[in-house]
This record gives C-alpha cells, structure tokens and sequence, in this order.
C-alpha cells in the first residue's frame, strides 16, 4: 500500500513539474527539457525504488525460509508430524515470512492438506528458491519417505544457493563499480568532444575545400574553393544524447543480469544511468553552451 501511494505522489509530481515547465519556461527550450527530464526522473524514482524494496525482499525471504525449514527440520526429526511441527511454528519470529507462516499454519488447522497449504504457501511467497523447496516437501510428504532427511537436504541446499549468491555479488561488485565509472567517463569524453572539438569545426564547412588547405597549412596545394555549408554544431552533437542514453540502459541491464541474474533487476541501474546522462547533457548545455 506504502509503494502504491509512492508511485502516484512520483506520477503527480511528475506532472506538476512538466505542467509548470511547460508554462513558465516554453520560450527556452534548453531549460523546459532539462525540467522534463528532472519531471520525468521525480515520476520514475518511486518504481525503481520499488524494484529495490522488492529485490531486498526477496533476499530476505529466501533468508528467514531457510531458517523456517530448519527449525521444521528439527521439529520431524523429533517424530513430530509435518503438519503439527508447522502448527508449532506459529508463534516464532520469521520476520517478513509471518504472515505467510501463519495463514500456513491457520490452514493446516482447519484441515486443509499440507500439499495444498504448502503450495498456497509458496505462490503468495513468490519466491523461486521457496517455490522449489516446497515442490521437493510436497513430494516427499506425498511418498511418505523420510521428510526429516529432505528437510534437512533442502535446508542445506536453499544455504548453499545464498552462500554461493553472495561469493558471486562480492566477486562482482568490482565489476559493477567499474561499469559506472567507464560509463561516466565515457560521458566526460562526449562533453568534451560537444563543447571543445564540434565547435572547432563549425567554420570548416562553409569553406571550399582549397580554403581549408590554405588554413591548416598555408600551402594552396587543392588550390580553387567550393562552396561547402557550415556545420551546425548543436545539429551535429544531438545524436551524442540519444548515444548516452542507449548506452546507460543497455549497461544497467547487463549490471542487473550480472549481479542479481534478472535483466528486470538491472532497471534501477539503467534509470540511474539513463537520467544522469540526460541531465548532465541538458544541464552543461543549459550553463555551459
């Protein structure tokens, strides 16, 4: 309900900002497209923090269900039913996971089967490391095998999965630092290319091409002159915007595909990206052009 509310204050703020840009500011273009784009970033900020909050929600179920399987591990393996030993649990602290493990447990008490409650359980969760621990249980409670032991089993597993995750985000933490710092040199490069080397050019097209010789070298050897047009400097570095721009979305999705293994998760870094670029672009034109 808190994220739904953010993502209309986001919506309405970044309507309000292109609302009054646009009135105030319609006469200079520079600056109403810096402000669409700060509009723009204010109504998007809220979704990608939300993609964040869902991230870190999600390591942290996978967290607290391993602690959960262990303790129902520890639960069969005193000869306690499945289903008594999830009752059991009802009343410890899962932080994240107490609601789900309540309505489980409130399930199991009204006489809802364990599979069925189990595969409740795991649809609200939406986790895939729990969806998958809990199609093994369901399996194992089905067969009527030694659930102590696939309890056991998967708990050890859902800690070998986070532990490996983590090695991998520390190794590649180094990575994704050095991504953000290619990517903004990589912006330091264009601005100096739009507002040093584009502008030296700007008078080379209007001279024929004997005129340019004589210039750069005083020796007439093309000799005759043409007509050329002048170059338009700020024509000729507008597709360095739309350069930047790509080139933030498609680093951010590879950061999230490399760190957390989902091409969504890399939204929040291409949005950082994206917006940054745009406005340092927009805004050195607007104080520095």
């Amino acid at each position: 309900m808190k994220l739904k509310k953010m993502h209309w204050f986001g919506i309405v703020a970044a309507v309000v900002i292109t609302a009054l840009s646009v009135v105030f500011f319609r006469s200079n273009g520079q600056m109403l497209l810096f402000l669409v784009g700060i509009g723009v970033g204010v109504g998007v900020l809220p979704f990608i923090i939300g993609l964040a909050i869902e991230s870190g929600r999600s390591e942290k179920i996978n967290e607290t269900f391993l602690e959960f399987t262990r303790n129902l591990a520890e639960a069969v393996s005193t000869g306690t039913p499945i289903s008594k030993g999830i009752v059991n649990m009802r009343k410890k602290d899962f932080g994240v996971l107490n609601p789900h493990v309540e309505k489980l447990s409130n399930q199991i008490g009204l006489g809802i089967p364990v599979g069925e409650a189990l595969h409740t359980f795991a649809r609200e969760v939406d986790s895939a490391v729990v969806k998958r621990a809990i199609a093994l249980i369901r399996e194992a409670e089905k067969a009527g095998g030694d659930i102590d032991y696939i309890l056991d089993s998967t708990a050890k597993s859902i800690a070998e999965v986070e532990k490996l995750k983590k090695e991998r985000n520390s190794a590649i933490y180094g990575l994704v630092v050095q991504g953000y710092i290619i990517f903004f040199i990589f912006i330091g490069i264009i601005l100096v290319m739009e507002f040093k080397i584009i502008p030296l050019t700007a008078g080379v097209g209007g001279m024929g091409f004997g005129e340019a010789a004589q210039d750069l070298g005083g020796f007439g050897l093309f000799g005759g002159g043409g007509g050329g047009q002048e170059i338009d400097p700020e024509a000729f570095s507008r597709p360095f915007l739309y350069l930047l721009l790509t080139q933030g979305f498609f680093i951010g999705l590879v950061i999230g595909k490399l760190t957390e293994g989902r091409v969504k998760s890399g939204l929040k870094h291409s949005f950082i990206m994206v917006i940054t670029a745009f406005l340092i672009s927009t805004g050195s034109k607007l104080f520095l052009g």
